[in-house]
C-alpha cells in the first residue's frame, strides 16, 4: 500500500490499487465506476469492493479469478479498498488546495497590479492637477509681492484675486479626489449613501438623472464595498467621456447566488474591450467577473457578477 499512498493523482491512485489488487490475490482486477453493474460470475470467484468516502460509493474494484475468494483474501482485499478510498479522497482534496492556491496567487497579483495603476493614476492626477496649480499660485504670489513693492497696488489685488481663486479650485480638486478614492460617507453611513452622493454630485454637475437601486449591497463585506464602488465611479466616469449621457441606472441585486451589479447609460454606446479594463481588473480583484453589452436604451451596459461567497467570504472585519 506503500505505493499507493506515494501516489498523488487520483486517477493514479486507483490504477496503482487495481495492480496491487491483481499482485496480492493473483486474480483480474478491474476498477469500476460508481453504480457500474459488472458482468455475472459464480459468486465465489468474483468479488465486489466499494470506494467509498464519507458514506459515498466514488468507484469500486472487482476481483475474479479461477479458484475461490476465502474469508482472508475478502478481509485484505477490504482494507485495500477502504485505504485506496481514503488516498483517492485526499488527492482530490490536494488537487483542489492546489487550484485555490493558484486562484489565491493569481487574484494577489491582480491585486497589486490594480493597486500600482492605482497609484499610476493619482500620480498623474497629482502631478497634472494640484501640483501644476500651487507652483502657479506661488508665481502669482511673487508677482504681487512685485507688485506690492513697486507700489502698484492694483495690480497687486488682481494678482492676488487670481491666486486665490485658483487656490480654491485646487482646494476643491483634491476634496473630490478624496471623495472619489473612499468617501467619509461610505465608511460612516454606509454604501448606499455614498453612491446617492456621488450620484448626487455628478448629476447637478453634469445634469444627468440617476435611478439607484442599491439594497442588495447593505449585506456585503466593507472592503467589498469600497472594491464595487470604486467601480461604478469608473463606469460613471467613462460614461460622461463617451456620451455624455442623460440618464444612468445603478443596479446591485442577488441574482442566482451572485451579487449582480449594472451600470447602464443612454449616451454613445462603447464596446472596445480596452476602455473597460480597469472596471474589469477591479472586478477580478474581487474574485468577479464583467461583461460588457447594450443599455436598455441604446448606451452601454457594464455588469459585474460577484460570487456571494467572495462578497461576503470576508465578512465583518470581527
Amino acid at each position: 500500500m506503500g505505493t499507493i499512498a506515494q501516489t498523488r493523482e487520483a486517477v493514479e491512485i486507483l490504477e496503482q490499487t487495481r495492480r496491487e489488487a491483481e499482485r496480492i490475490f493473483r486474480a483480474r482486477a478491474q476498477i469500476l465506476p460508481a453504480g457500474a453493474k459488472p458482468e455475472t460470475s459464480p459468486p465465489d470467484r468474483s468479488v465486489l469492493f466499494p470506494l467509498r468516502v464519507h458514506g459515498e460509493e466514488i468507484a469500486s474494484l472487482r476481483l475474479v479469478r479461477n479458484r475461490p475468494f476465502d474469508r482472508g483474501d475478502v478481509a485484505r482485499a477490504t482494507v485495500l479498498a477502504d485505504f485506496a478510498a481514503r488516498a483517492t479522497e485526499n488527492a482530490r482534496l490536494l488537487a483542489e488546495a492546489k487550484v485555490r492556491e493558484e486562484q489565491r496567487a493569481r487574484l494577489s497579483d491582480q491585486l497589486v497590479t490594480a493597486e500600482q495603476d492605482e497609484r499610476r493614476r493619482l500620480a498623474l492626477f497629482l502631478h497634472d492637477g494640484p501640483v501644476q496649480s500651487m507652483s502657479g499660485i506661488g508665481l502669482m504670489l511673487d508677482a504681487a509681492i512685485g507688485s506690492i513693492d513697486s507700489q502698484r497696488l492694483d495690480d497687486a489685488r488682481r494678482v492676488l484675486a487670481s491666486a486665490l481663486l485658483r487656490h480654491r479650485e485646487t482646494i476643491r480638486s483634491l476634496r473630490e479626489l478624496s471623495f472619489n478614492i473612499e468617501p467619509v460617507v461610505l465608511r460612516d453611513q454606509g454604501f448606499a449613501a455614498a453612491v446617492s452622493g456621488f450620484a448626487d454630485q455628478i448629476g447637478l454637475s453634469n445634469q444627468i438623472q440617476f435611478d439607484l437601486d442599491l439594497g442588495a449591497a447593505d449585506s456585503l463585506a466593507e472592503k467589498v464595498q469600497v472594491g464595487l464602488y470604486q467601480i461604478i465611479r469608473e463606469a460613471v466616469t467613462q460614461a460622461i467621456r463617451r456620451g455624455p449621457p442623460t440618464r444612468i441606472s445603478i443596479r446591485v441585486e442577488q441574482l442566482d447566488g451572485e451579487i449582480a451589479t449594472e451600470i447602464s447609460d443612454d449616451g454613445s454606446g462603447e464596446r472596445r474591450r480596452r476602455s473597460f479594463e480597469a472596471i474589469e481588473e477591479r472586478a477580478r480583484a474581487l474574485n468577479g467577473r464583467m461583461t460588457v453589452g447594450a443599455g436598455a436604451n441604446g448606451g452601454t451596459a457594464v455588469r459585474v457578477l460577484l460570487p456571494r461567497y467572495a462578497a461576503e467570504g470576508e465578512g465583518s472585519d470581527d
